[in-house]
C-alpha cells in the first residue's frame, strides 16, 4: 500500500509540472504575439541635465550664489570722481544682456552687470550688499520677478515678491543710491514650467510696481507695454522662447532704461 501511494504521488507531481509547463510556454506564447500586435512603448525623452545638476550643486552649497560675482566685486575700483555709476540687478534677462563691445547696448558707460539667470527676489536681496551697495553706484536698476512667478525657488505669492522688491529699494535709499525699478516682461508661459499661465500674475505685480515707485519717489521703467503682444505675452520676434529677449527686445528695452537712469540722475 505504501509503494503504491509513493507511485501514485511521484505520477501527480509529474502531472503538475507537465501542466505548468505547459501553461507557462503558452503564457510566454501569448506575451510574444501581444508584443508583435502592440507597439513598443516610446523611449523617456532624454534630457540634458547639466545644468540642472549644476543648478541644484549651487543651490545647495551656495544659495545666493555669491560667488559668482565675488572676485569681481572685490576688483573693481572705487568709482572715480564724477563717475555716474550704475548696477544692474536681476536674473537671466540682465545676465544675458550684452552691455559693452560692438553689440553692446551702452558702450562705454560705467554701467555694471549683476545679473544671475535663473535667480528669484529673495536670492538677489541676499546678495544685494556684495553686488550692489559695496560697489557704490550712484543708481541701482532693479529688473526682477519672473522667475519668483515660475517658482524657481519655490511657491511665492505676490505679497512676498513685493516685499523683495521692497527690502532692495529700502537698503539702496538707506544708502543713498537712487533707485529704478523696471516691471517684468511679459510671459505668456515658461518653457521649463509649462501651464502656469503667468500673464496675469505679471500684470498684477507691475501694476504694484508702478504704484510703489509713484509712492517713493522711485524711476519706474515699463518695460510690459513696449514689448507685449494680444496674449500679453513676449511676441516672437522680440524673443524665441516668449520670456528672454533677443537683440531686437534689448533694442527696446536699451533706450528706456537710459532714460530712466538719467531721471534718477536728475533726482
Amino acid at each position: 500500500m505504501i509503494q503504491f501511494n509513493l507511485r501514485a504521488a511521484l505520477a501527480a507531481v509529474a502531472l503538475a509540472i507537465l501542466f505548468s509547463s505547459d501553461a507557462l510556454t503558452a503564457q510566454t506564447a501569448a506575451a510574444a504575439a501581444q508584443s508583435k500586435t502592440q507597439p513598443a512603448a516610446a523611449p523617456a525623452p532624454v534630457r540634458d541635465t547639466d545644468w540642472d545638476q549644476e543648478r541644484e550643486y549651487q543651490l545647495k552649497h551656495d544659495w545666493p550664489m555669491l560667488a559668482r560675482y565675488k572676485d569681481a566685486d572685490l576688483a573693481l575700483a572705487p568709482p572715480a570722481a564724477g563717475e555716474n555709476r550704475v548696477v544692474f540687478m536681476g536674473d537671466s534677462i540682465t545676465d544675458f544682456w550684452k552691455f559693452d563691445g560692438p553689440y553692446g547696448s551702452f558702450p562705454g558707460e560705467p554701467y555694471i552687470n549683476r545679473g544671475i539667470s535663473g535667480q528669484t527676489t529673495p536670492q538677489m536681496l541676499v546678495r544685494f550688499r556684495q553686488d550692489v551697495l559695496e560697489l557704490h553706484p550712484k543708481v541701482v536698476v532693479i529688473l526682477a520677478g519672473i522667475n519668483d512667478i515660475a517658482g524657481n525657488t519655490g511657491p511665492e505669492t505676490l505679497e512676498q515678491i513685493e516685499g523683495y522688491l521692497t527690502s532692495m529699494a529700502e537698503l539702496a535709499t538707506a544708502n543713498h543710491i537712487r533707485v529704478v525699478l523696471c516691471s517684468v516682461l511679459p510671459a505668456f508661459d515658461f518653457n521649463w514650467r509649462p501651464g502656469k499661465t503667468p500673464a496675469p500674475r505679471v500684470l498684477q505685480l507691475n501694476a504694484w510696481i508702478k504704484s510703489y515707485a509713484a509712492e517713493k519717489g522711485y524711476v519706474y521703467v515699463d518695460y510690459h507695454s513696449a514689448m507685449k503682444d494680444e496674449r500679453d505675452g513676449l511676441p516672437a520676434k522680440l524673443s524665441k522662447d516668449g520670456v528672454h529677449p533677443l537683440p531686437a527686445g534689448y533694442a527696446i528695452m536699451a533706450p528706456l532704461v537710459e532714460a530712466g537712469i538719467a531721471r534718477a540722475l536728475a533726482q
